[in-house]
């Protein structure tokens, strides 16, 4: 059986390894048909008794709804997840499974920065719940990646190493074919953005996961986002090495046209401090590492999100187009994430992930 290794450049990385769980007699989850007058709140507050579960419904959902939550329709047949052992009784519900036990190992293997001969992965820390090292399989996108891989069975074998410096993944890690793939990125809309850095450089696999990306505001300073416009002259905060082009694209051009300031510290968390010391108007990322962050280290109390997305934005797996494998790596990886995607293996994994996130742990 081939081996996965996850190495970290200088650093032995802690592997978790999630054991199958027992299931019972009785369903969770299942399909609820939208009936007049509703909206995902209330649907929410019905099936979990928690108003605010409306966005794992809205994620579970995003590409029959859409990217505003108010585009339910009456007779849309909505799939709800199973979240602490409800909802119950809804038709197409899976059995329900218990809590998955988890075990910690060390990695096998060295070191070393990459594995000779093998297909070798880089990812980074910090970007909660994709990925993270000390979660669950390093994180739900670490994890689809392993299982894809693992699918795929490349001959030579695969490692994941992990590099928290993100700005040093593009270049010159992933330029000068240092390590082969990375993951997960973010995918500009090459078809109206060709000259941005990332279509110019990097081919795309399909993509793994889709998620919001979304704006965290002080509840004591609150300000409207309906229109583009809404947001000119503000301040946002978006940590460095993370995408901008989303803040460009469809025309804004808030960066590129100096429509906003845009603060670039090095982490999420001193997003949220700078905004809540009033230097900045809103922090714009993604809508699970907002809500993760803020979880973590206590800001749900003064911030909130804003209802208006500003993307529905893939994440995926890339390789620079100098590599001269760059083709083939990529059909293979994304033949392995089929075939997980046919199993039910990605959905199980999805699955565990995004309960353990609403669950708030």
């Amino acid at each position: 059986m081939m081996k996965t290794v996850f190495r970290a450049f200088g650093l032995l990385l802690l592997v978790i390894v999630v054991q199958p769980a027992s299931a019972s007699a009785d369903t969770c989850g299942g399909v609820y048909t939208v009936q007049p007058g509703d909206n995902l709140s209330g649907i929410a507050d019905r099936m979990y008794q928690d108003a605010g579960k409306w966005r794992a419904i809205h994620n579970r959902n995003m590409t029959s709804i859409g990217p505003r939550p108010e585009g339910i329709r009456v007779g849309m047949r909505l799939s709800l997840p199973c979240l602490d052992g409800q909802p119950q009784g809804l038709p197409q519900g899976p059995v329900a499974a218990t809590p998955t036990s988890v075990s910690v190992g060390d990695s096998e293997g060295d070191s070393n920065a990459a594995a000779s001969g093998a297909i070798n992965l880089l990812t980074g820390d910090d970007f909660a719940p994709f990925t993270a090292g000390m979660a669950p399989g390093g994180g739900l996108l670490a994890e689809v990646v392993s299982a894809a891989m693992a699918q795929a069975a490349p001959a030579e074998g695969y490692a994941i190493h992990w590099v928290n410096d993100w700005s040093s993944h593009f270049d010159p890690l992933l330029s000068n074919a240092l390590l082969d793939l990375g993951f997960p990125w973010y995918k500009p809309a090459c078809d109206t953005m060709p000259d941005s850095y990332r279509c110019r450089n990097f081919f795309f696999s399909e993509p793994m996961f889709e998620t919001l990306m979304l704006l965290f505001a002080p509840k004591d300073r609150p300000f409207e986002f309906r229109r583009d416009e809404d947001i000119e002259g503000r301040t946002l905060c978006r940590p460095a090495g993370y995408l901008t082009f989303d803040l460009d694209q469809g025309g804004r051009r808030w960066v590129a046209d100096n429509k906003i300031t845009l603060l670039r510290p090095q982490t999420v968390r001193e997003c949220f401090e700078l905004v809540a010391a009033g230097r900045a108007d809103a922090v714009a990322v993604n809508e699970f590492t907002g809500r993760s962050v803020m979880r973590e280290h206590g800001f749900e109390a003064q911030f909130s999100e804003m209802p208006q997305p500003l993307a529905v934005l893939g994440l995926h797996v890339v390789v620079h187009k100098s590599h001269p494998r760059a083709a083939e790596l990529l059909d293979m990886f994304d033949t392995g994430l089929r075939g997980i995607r046919d199993s039910g293996r990605y959905q199980a994994i999805l699955d565990d992930h995004l309960t353990r996130f609403w669950r708030g742990h």
